[in-house]
């Protein structure tokens, strides 16, 4: 049986970002999109036949719009209140296969999803799956695995070659692009500015409060050049997270005080 630990989940999301341009066209949570796409690929075998031999179907979408649609048909959300920020995924498997498929479990478990719900599956929305089995688990938006995605897409965009070639990654070749736009911005701190962030400060001396669009909150120290993020926690990237980043470009343009408090001038 093949091997459906992170790393496995991690290549098959970069893979994603790099050929399926399109999963994450219009969404303001590209990472979460193309890792929950992944998690389809890999179960359903479209993911170089890495998949189990169990048949397995994978669907997936916003926990608090199921709910909206289904909640007065089905027992799903009676042991959790549906949460805005999750996604539900939900997993078919043959109702003569009597527990869980391993590869459905490692694959959840390496995301960082939980189990919310399992039964008979039923004839609602989109599928038809009687004589079928389903299992639900709840992954929420900004979970760390994102950021690690984030790494891996950031290593390969940094693989761009003098001439404007690249190293076989699409966002590099985009990065080349986005750079000519920008002024020679790196594509990291461009990213920086243009995600949607909350930066306040949060005391003299040059400590920083960042909301990402996920709701995750990071404190940065701008002086000490340090971030709470996993980013930077794990490997303390060249010139600072994304965070960082955003805080000194907000400095820079006048947008949050300085770090001895004075507003700008």
């Amino acid at each position: 049986m093949p091997e459906h630990d992170l790393e496995t989940l991690l290549e098959e999301a970069v893979h994603v970002a790099n050929d399926y341009l399109a999963v994450a066209s219009g969404v303001d949570d590209s990472l979460h999109e193309y890792l929950r796409y992944a998690v389809l690929r890999l179960l359903e075998g479209d993911a170089d036949q890495r998949s189990s031999a169990v048949d397995v179907t994978v669907g997936y979408g916003r926990d608090a719009a199921m709910a909206d649609t289904w909640r007065s048909t089905v027992p799903w959300w009676d042991e959790m209140p549906a949460r805005e920020d999750c996604t539900r995924f939900r997993v078919f498997y043959p109702d003569d296969v009597a527990h869980v498929p391993r590869a459905v479990s490692d694959v959840m478990g390496a995301l960082g999803a939980w189990r919310v719900w399992s039964g008979d599956a039923v004839d609602i929305g989109a599928y038809n799956h009687r004589g079928r089995r389903e299992v639900h688990y709840c992954w929420p938006l900004g979970h760390p695995v994102e950021d690690q995605l984030d790494e891996r897409l950031e290593r390969d965009t940094q693989a761009v070659a003098p001439d404007g070639g690249c190293a076989g990654d699409v966002r590099a070749r985009e990065a080349v692009s986005d750079q000519a736009q920008t002024g020679g911005l790196e594509a990291r701190t461009q990213r920086a500015i243009d995600e949607e962030m909350d930066v306040s400060l949060l005391a003299k001396g040059g400590q920083y409060e960042v909301r990402s669009a996920s709701g995750s909150i990071y404190d940065v120290d701008i002086i000490a050049e340090t971030c709470t993020c996993p980013d930077y926690q794990k490997r303390e990237p060249d010139g600072g997270c994304k965070h960082l980043r955003r805080v000194d470009h907000e400095i820079k343009h006048g947008r949050v005080p300085r770090p001895d408090g004075r507003l700008p001038v």
